[in-house]
């Protein structure tokens, strides 16, 4: 007989060591919730999630292994996605509570709220909320949370789980689990109110205590307080132009009859998502060519395109995508590229953690961008600046440039819209095109998708493909690049002349075969394993579409490689 015996732990005992360094031990199962010494921290913020071996877990997750426990409020970036989660939840079941003619659905994020939609089935004209209603909706929150219900995580049988779901009316979740085959299922429950989990939820309604809602025709907007000031709802900014772009492609989606993950399945496992993928990339198309057909009517001022937008969003391929439907239109643009006018790392700005700071404005050379734009629109030569980026420094011997007379330059890059970036410019000879991938998709009506996970995978797979970084490094990097995005990109995107939404609504199940194996590579103990985790539990909703069906034009392949642009 071979292998090693150890002398079994105490009554086989778990060990657990808290964030404190404080070491229980305690019977498999326990709730990790119990370990709690008090319900709430220092400052009177409750502990609504917890972080075993770095993964997001619930209250009541129960305790199996050797474990290092560290207890979530709002202020840790993963406990104020449970507070957002479990406060759509709480929505979700005053609304069908107050409204059971008609169906909620949390559709996309509006500044730091949520924007939900009311459809009515029967009796309603437009379905849309009245101010009043809304305020109701809010009082009736209230009430749940005063009496601090439990919200309970439970398994079902599958078909027990089916069988609920189907008596409630409840299709969007049923075409889900059409898809899936657990033996068991894990949902939520709250006085009778059920729904899939798709990630962590607080212990009850009293932990919910900072929201408004607020009117937002058609529907209303779920305010959200800070991880940074977690006891203050954050004040409403309306930005009428992001709405504008969402709904658009929402109102899109439902025409195509396409707003959920299950449906997109349908299409997948039934063999016309090629029909679907060809008819959003002629969407695509039909929009590039009217902010082409907009600049060329400005040929006689315009001579600078700035394209901007966060990490991941496409700006390159739409950039170039952009440049020939203005050569139809008998412009020859040239493009230059920012990455060319970075600093060499020794002078990059640092971030909040000493790591180098890419999004920074002054990590690009703002000053000889601008005195070589002044040359070019003066006729003279200039020679580009090369950027060495295993070096990390800029070199010479770049590309000379001459500009022929009426020629226009593309400029991508996340500071377009700042106006220091070209401020020796006239504002009248520039077009701002601003560009986001925001998705219009949900995984139901309770659950949408973010469009910064949409981003955040579309750069998993081109960094590993591309740039040499390991999903590790890239996740890693994700929050610096997030906050550079909030402070040196986002208070700037209402001022674009144009906007263009890069989101195809079958690209993440073109993602999914890619980027599983990547987020394999995380392993529990890395800090960022808990994001890796969710991000594979998201994506086991979606079927595969091989990625040889993406057309070669597509602003997907600028992540998943074989595009016929050059990069």
């Amino acid at each position: 007989m071979s292998g090693v015996w150890y002398p079994a732990a105490p009554m086989n005992l778990i060990r657990i060591t808290l964030e404190d360094g404080t070491r229980r031990r305690c019977r498999p199962h326990t709730p990790a919730g119990t370990l709690l010494k008090k319900p709430c921290d220092a400052r009177g913020l409750p502990f609504i999630g917890a972080r075993v071996n770095n993964d997001i877990v619930s209250l009541t997750y129960p305790l199996e292994v050797n474990a290092e426990v560290r207890f979530l409020t709002m202020t840790d970036p993963q406990g104020m996605r449970i507070y957002r989660d479990s406060l759509a939840f709480l929505l979700a079941k005053t609304a069908a509570a107050l409204f059971p003619d008609g169906r909620f659905s949390i559709e996309h994020s509006l500044g730091t709220g949520l924007f939900c939609r009311f459809e009515a089935t029967a009796g309603r004209r437009g379905g849309a909320l009245s101010s009043r209603q809304v305020a109701a909706l809010e009082a009736a929150m209230r009430r749940l949370v005063a009496r601090n219900l439990p919200i309970r995580r439970r398994k079902l049988a599958f078909a027990d789980a089916l069988e609920r779901f189907q008596k409630a009316g409840l299709q969007d979740k049923v075409n889900l689990l059409r898809f899936r085959n657990p033996p068991k299922i894990v949902i939520y429950e709250c006085d009778r109110f059920v729904d899939l989990a798709h990630g962590p939820l607080a212990p009850g309604t009293s932990a919910l205590n900072y929201f408004k809602l607020i009117h937002y025709p058609p529907g209303l907007v779920l305010q959200l307080p800070s991880g940074e000031v977690p006891r203050r709802v954050t004040p409403f900014r309306d930005q009428p132009h992001l709405f504008q772009i969402f709904n658009e492609h929402k109102t899109w989606g439902r025409i195509l009859g396409v707003t959920n993950v299950g449906r997109l399945n349908e299409l997948i496992m039934n063999g016309d998502v090629r029909e679907f993928m060809r008819i959003e990339e002629a969407f695509h198309e039909k929009k590039i060519i009217r902010i082409a057909d907009r600049i060329s009517a400005l040929r006689r001022q315009v001579r600078l395109i700035l394209v901007a937008g966060p990490s991941s969003a496409g700006k390159t391929t739409f950039a170039k995508r952009l440049a020939v439907q203005l050569e139809v239109n008998g412009l020859c643009p040239v493009m230059i590229s920012l990455d060319n006018y970075y600093v060499d790392d020794a002078d990059t700005p640092r971030d909040a953690v000493g790591g180098s700071d890419y999004e920074h404005i002054k990590a690009v050379d703002v000053e000889l961008f601008n005195q070589h734009l002044l040359k070019l629109f003066a006729g003279k030569t200039v020679e580009l600046p090369r950027f060495n980026f295993e070096r990390k420094r800029r070199e010479s011997g770049g590309t000379r440039l001459r500009l022929t007379p009426g020629q226009v330059v593309i400029v991508e890059g996340i500071h377009g819209l700042n106006p220091h970036f070209t401020h020796r410019i006239p504002e009248r000879q520039k077009f701002t095109i601003y560009i986001s991938a925001l998705t219009q998709l949900a995984i139901d009506a309770g659950n949408r998708i973010s469009t910064t996970d949409n981003r955040l995978m579309r750069r998993l797979v081109r960094d590993h493909a591309y740039r040499g970084n390991s999903p590790l490094a890239t996740l890693r990097m994700w929050p610096s690049v997030r906050r550079g995005e909030k402070t040196w990109i986002f208070p700037h995107q209402a001022k674009a002349d144009a906007t263009f939404n890069s989101a195809l609504d079958y690209e993440l199940a073109v993602l999914k075969p890619l980027v599983e194996p990547l987020l394999m590579e995380i392993k529990p103990a890395d800090p960022e394993y808990a994001e890796a985790r969710r991000l594979q539990e998201f994506l086991l909703n979606f079927l595969a579409i091989p990625k040889y069906d993406v057309p070669p034009t597509s602003i997907l392949r600028e992540f998943i490689g074989a595009s016929s642009f050059k990069y």
